[in-house]
């Protein structure tokens, strides 16, 4: 049997472009494809895969936090980002979260297809690329994690404010994260609160500028 793989994109041409490629490889076999990262966290369960290709910068859920969610409920599941942004902020929550591989879009399918076979034989793959980026954040320390959003918003406050960003009203957000809307009312209160933002429109650039929301990424 096959590598099962799993592609996470928002980008259908993107995606269908990398499933593409990936089922010509011998030994890879595409399990499905995820539109946005609920989706990716929701077809992970119920198709089990070995690998799952993860975008970053997807709606509805981040791949951020879809690779924390995925990671957390199947441990033995490899995540592998695939993204266009290399920012080291990026490369830390991906890491962070869980993800065994980085490689950015830029790259040639086979380093791709290299990153799939190493995370397979339980090894970490990181680009060249990312690596340099890995050890300069190491040498620099961590002051720079200090006061985001992944230091000061749980992982359920980075969802609700996603959504908010993305324009989702109170019952839709609710419904989405199977809450009360005063559940929901609670949370966004909670974030104007510890981000010190007198509204939503304020919520939004804070999502915006800490890469947050894929709508705008």
């Amino acid at each position: 049997m096959g590598i099962k793989i799993l592609v996470a994109d928002d980008h259908a041409m993107v995606r269908e472009s990398i499933c593409f490629l990936l089922s010509n490889e011998v030994g890879l076999e595409i399990a499905g494809e995820a539109e946005d990262g609920r989706s990716a966290v929701k077809l992970s369960l119920e198709l089990k895969p070995d690998i799952v290709i993860m975008d970053i910068a997807m709606p509805i859920l981040n791949g951020i936090e879809a690779t924390r969610q995925i990671i957390h409920d199947m441990p033995n599941v490899k995540v592998i980002a695939l993204s266009v942004h290399t920012d080291r902020r990026y490369v830390r929550e991906m890491l962070k979260a869980g993800a065994v591989g980085y490689v950015p879009k830029h790259c040639a399918f086979q380093e791709l297809v290299n990153a799939i076979r190493s995370v397979s034989s339980n090894h970490t793959y990181l680009s060249s690329e990312i690596s340099g980026i890995v050890v300069e954040g190491y040498l620099h320390g961590t002051s720079e994690e200090e006061g985001s959003a992944y230091s000061i918003l749980t992982p359920r406050e980075r969802e609700v404010l996603q959504l908010i960003a993305e324009g989702k009203s109170t019952k839709i957000i609710a419904r989405e994260l199977f809450l009360s809307c005063k559940t929901i009312e609670w949370h966004r209160s909670q974030l104007m609160s510890k981000l010190g933002v007198q509204s939503v429109a304020e919520l939004v650039k804070y999502a915006i500028r800490e890469g947050l929301t894929g709508a705008y990424l």
